[in-house]
């Protein structure tokens, strides 16, 4: 690569990281916005009208659709991200207004939160509002035969879970291919989480959206796996658990994905994480309690914050400026 492209790899690498950093902050500091601000309420908001649009003529017609009204979606928005970035470049501190962007397609705080709206309540023994907000804010299932430890469970599986699809997996693909990427990633993850069923009106109609979110959670999930290994280290978590159930365990979901930073941090927080019927992860260990799901979102806020301070540490470091000087000095001009 010359000097001049380095040197212009190097200044899209750096500004990519301080608007991870920023977008970051902006979620930890001021949340989500109302549902009528927010990219991803509007993004739901059309894939309701592409689901109200469908032929509804028979299996063929339903994947031809899904899958074609899935690619124009994704192309849209792809565009849509690289105008947005190609403006902001032409602004000193665009990248702050590209990290205002990015920190809504994340969700970080949401996700704390979330838990501990089932956690408080668990812990005064409130199990039926325990139950309530866990149907209300992270599950899809009938919790109405829960009871506490596998409400805790289902609390700590969804935030493991949605620690790599709201968090991880938007910055990962953001370092990728910046806005375009993590607006397109955006787009399917919430596609297949409003179409992914294996129901008789979507069981087809959503199968393109469901197949490429499993493509595109591939690296992310086992990223976010990783971190949750490594975070235990850090968190008051056992490391070697965490290695030793994710290696295990890490497969035994439907989903390709979603069992491998549920694995993780079963192992790392020693505790059964069970779905009745689908799914035992840490098969041996305790069953989880009510604490366990602050135990949780301490782990999985340090797994977190490791991997964005490796990612940044990563386009700051001496060795990418070394490189560049090394480019100029020999013909790269």
């Amino acid at each position: 690569m010359s000097g001049r492209g380095l040197l212009d790899s190097e200044r899209s690498g750096r500004r990519r990281a301080l608007a991870v950093l920023s977008a970051v902050l902006a979620d930890a500091i001021l949340g989500d916005p109302p549902s009528r601000f927010h990219p991803v309420a509007w993004m739901g908001s059309w894939i309701a009208v592409l689901r109200k649009m469908a032929p509804q003529r028979g299996p063929l017609a339903d994947l031809l659709y899904g899958a074609a009204a899935l690619c124009v979606s994704v192309s849209t928005l792809w565009l849509m991200g690289r105008w947005v970035t190609r403006s902001l470049e032409r602004w000193r501190w665009g990248w702050l207004a590209e990290g205002a962007v990015l920190s809504q397609l994340i969700a970080w705080r949401g996700l704390m939160r979330a838990g501990r709206a089932v956690a408080r309540p668990l812990e005064q023994g409130d199990l039926g509002e325990a139950r309530q907000q866990l149907g209300w804010h992270l599950v899809s299932r009938d919790v109405s035969r829960l009871d506490g430890s596998l409400v805790a469970a289902a609390t700590i599986e969804s935030l493991a879970e949605n620690s790599s699809d709201s968090v991880i997996a938007p910055l990962f693909w953001y370092g990728v291919g910046g806005l375009p990427a993590a607006l397109a990633y955006r787009f399917l993850n919430t596609a297949d989480a409003l179409l992914g069923y294996r129901d008789e009106e979507l069981e087809w109609l959503g199968k393109s959206a469901a197949r490429a979110d499993d493509a595109v959670n591939l690296v992310p999930a086992r990223l976010t796996a990783l971190l949750i290994v490594a975070g235990a280290a850090l968190a008051g978590g056992k490391a070697g658990s965490a290695w030793r159930i994710w290696r295990r365990d890490g497969g035994k979901t439907a989903s390709p994905n979603a069992g491998q930073p549920m694995s993780a941090a079963a192992g790392g927080l020693e505790v059964v994480l069970e779905k009745v019927g689908h799914y035992r992860l840490g098969e041996g260990l305790a069953k989880p309690q009510a604490a366990d799901i602050g135990r949780a979102s301490r782990l999985l806020s340090v797994s977190l914050f490791l991997g964005i301070a490796v990612g940044a540490a990563a386009f700051f470091s001496p060795k990418r400026t070394f490189s560049r000087k090394k480019a100029f000095r020999h013909g790269g001009r």
